[in-house]
């Protein structure tokens, strides 16, 4: 049993929601920018790619809710791992949002799964974010970035679906390898409710991020965008 699996973020993740939880032990999509394999390295702790519920986490996640008596929060899915990683049964998934969204919380997804997602949008209404983590243009194939990771067509058409489902949508432009990528983006993708940008961070760029960021904003006044320009990226532009 884990007796508090939903945490308060900190660092940069504190800039996404009010709460956050992690309902798989690792992720099996392979990212090679993977900051979780990183962070589990560097503590010397295996890291496998193998996917399995952490134990009890729906439990433990109603058993939270109630002790704590969450409400009226927003909470973040997930960090650590992907909600709908590759071909394994994502019921607790499905089962941890059901909770959520009970006790009168809202939840903030984000993920790589693609269409795999659009089972639990039964769940979620216009409280709740649906977001897509968007780092190239492969639209039809997966990259070599994110090799077990669904295309980011089908992840930019899963957006488009949950928008119509009266779902709140948002992307994550993290990393950026390409910036032309996201200037596409912000010009083609009008059910988008929110842009997050930010850079490459833990590996070398010779992108000019203050001019990549500048940009950014000015597309997103000529094209009504919403964005929200991440810190490290933040700092880049006021330097």
């Amino acid at each position: 049993m884990i007796h508090s699996p939903i945490y308060k973020p900190k660092g940069r993740t504190n800039e996404y929601g009010d709460l956050a939880v992690n309902i798989y032990t690792e992720c099996n999509l392979g990212c090679t920018y993977c900051f979780a394999e990183m962070m589990a390295k560097g503590f010397g702790r295996p890291w496998t790619g193998e996917v399995k519920p952490r134990k009890d986490i729906v439990l433990s996640v109603k058993r939270q809710l109630t002790r704590e008596k969450i409400t009226g929060k927003l909470i973040h899915l997930c960090f650590n791992c992907d909600p709908y990683p590759a071909e394994i049964d994502t019921t607790p998934t499905r089962e941890v949002i059901s909770a959520i969204k009970n006790s009168g919380n809202n939840v903030q997804i984000l993920t790589k799964g693609g269409l795999r997602a659009e089972r639990d949008f039964d769940l979620l209404d216009g409280g709740d974010w649906f977001g897509v983590t968007y780092t190239n243009d492969s639209l039809f194939k997966p990259h070599i970035y994110e090799p077990n990771a669904a295309p980011s067509g089908e992840r930019l058409v899963t957006l488009e679906r949950a928008k119509k489902h009266g779902i709140k949508t948002w992307v994550s432009c993290e990393p950026v390898y390409e910036p032309e990528t996201v200037y596409w983006l912000i010009r083609a993708a009008w059910y988008i409710n929110l842009f997050r940008i930010g850079k490459m961070n833990y590996h070398p760029s010779e992108i000019d991020w203050a001019v990549f960021g500048k940009k950014c904003i000015e597309l997103s006044t000529i094209y009504t965008r919403n964005i929200s320009i991440k810190k490290d990226l933040q700092e880049e532009i006021m330097k």
